[in-house]
């Protein structure tokens, strides 16, 4: 009987365990995963979690019976220490050894942190990236308090706009030219920037953060230009970097990610990867997608594949962000945009953000106004690029662009 060892158990290993069983798999299951409680989703940590909207039960992907229900294995608060390849094993903490004959690894990604030289072990100082962080960070959250952000993507914030949410004093320090700069085109950074500063909250852009301040706990920040700022706590968002060193330990290729071929498979044909710290082949290139989406749909066509279908794996990028009562919905990737051609809504803040380069739309950004949003993504995955003229005129019936 084939045994699939599935190493992670987050948003992409617990979808393809689900998938394999939902498809007719009916060999061994088992999931590892560090963490002690059961798959979850980690969206919600930052935003309804972190704001007290969510009990923890209702961030689980499955209720904790789904697995014992669906015969998968299912190994908490357990790390995987080594991999074996020659014998097909794989070393659990404790010594214990457990042998495959298909091994995935869907182990994520881990956040950057700061250099323990400029203060980034000092207490106080906060990730945001599984449900630990958001624990630790959740009694902090007290109204009136001064909370530091480190990083202008959309994981500091989204933490920004929980804290004004919450109360809380908020200065959030970016040291690129402007928030969202790796992501996002200006016209979308300056959306969230008014948004931000409509509730309160302090943007530093284009200065560094020189060193936080305190013995043992945080309490400020120097700043490159010399300004000093007080702070009871600080929140780190400076990115992720994908979790491969137990491929890279393994012997796998291993670049921007665990290297994966069309289908999934890594450099050795019994070991596959998925999600955020695999990458994948989009229009003929590696790339690495850090979302929900991708995790699942990856991880699916993994679980396919595993089972024989040879299918291709063909990316369809989307993203979302909530931050106060906007919600942010991203279709495509903007990689090599030259123009952004803007759709303004009927209503205040409604409004959508089309990246071209040349004549191709390559992906929009859709500020409260989902319905762009869709046909913007049926637009994309269908390799259609209306005239930018089109998108621009507030007389173009939207959905008509589908038809024509």
């Amino acid at each position: 009987m084939t045994h699939v060892v599935v190493v992670g158990a987050g948003q992409a290993g617990a979808s393809l365990v689900a998938k394999l069983r939902a498809e007719g798999f009916s060999g061994a299951i088992t999931l590892i995963g560090a963490e002690k409680v059961p798959p979850y989703q980690r969206p919600p940590l930052s935003k309804g979690y972190l704001l007290g909207d969510l009990a923890q039960e209702r961030l689980y992907l499955r209720p904790l019976e789904f697995y014992a229900d669906q015969d998968i294995t299912l190994h908490l608060d357990t790390r995987v220490v080594a991999i074996d390849r020659a014998a097909k094993t794989v070393t659990l903490t404790g010594e214990k050894v457990l042998a495959y004959d298909v091994l995935v690894l869907t182990t994520g990604a881990h956040p950057r942190t700061l250099p323990a030289a400029i203060g980034g072990m000092l207490d106080g100082v906060y990730a945001m990236r599984d449900l630990a962080d958001a624990d630790a960070i959740a009694p902090e959250m007290v109204a009136g308090r001064q909370v530091l952000i480190v990083g202008g993507g959309y994981i500091g914030l989204e933490a920004a706009a929980v804290a004004a949410k919450r109360g809380l004093r908020v200065t959030l320090v970016e040291m690129a030219d402007r928030i969202l700069q790796r992501v996002a085109a200006p016209q979308t950074s300056d959306y969230f920037r008014t948004l931000h500063r409509s509730h309160g909250v302090t943007i530093r852009e284009g200065v560094g953060l020189d060193r936080l301040l305190g013995d043992t706990r945080v309490t400020g920040a120097r700043l490159t230009d010399g300004t000093e700022l007080a702070a009871d706590f600080a929140i780190v968002g400076v990115g992720i970097t994908p979790a491969t060193i137990l491929a890279d330990s393994a012997g796998l290729l291993v670049g921007n990610g665990i290297t994966t071929d069309v289908q999934g498979r890594t450099s050795d044909p019994h070991i596959w990867a998925a999600g955020d710290c695999a990458s994948c082949i989009f229009h003929d290139t590696p790339i690495r997608l850090e979302s929900v989406g991708n995790a699942i749909d990856q991880a699916e066509a993994v679980a396919l594949n595993i089972m024989g279908r040879d299918l291709p794996y063909q990316p369809k990028p989307w993203f979302w962000s909530d931050q106060y009562d906007c919600k942010l919905q991203i279709a495509g990737l903007n990689i090599g945009y030259t123009d952004v051609y803007t759709r303004m809504g009927d209503t205040p803040g409604v409004q959508s953000h089309w990246y071209y380069r040349g004549a191709d739309l390559l992906a929009v950004d859709a500020m409260n106004d989902p319905r762009n949003y869709m046909i913007g993504k049926r637009l994309i995955e269908a390799g259609r690029s209306p005239a930018p003229a089109l998108i621009t005129d507030p007389a173009t019936d939207m959905k008509a662009l589908l038809a024509a």
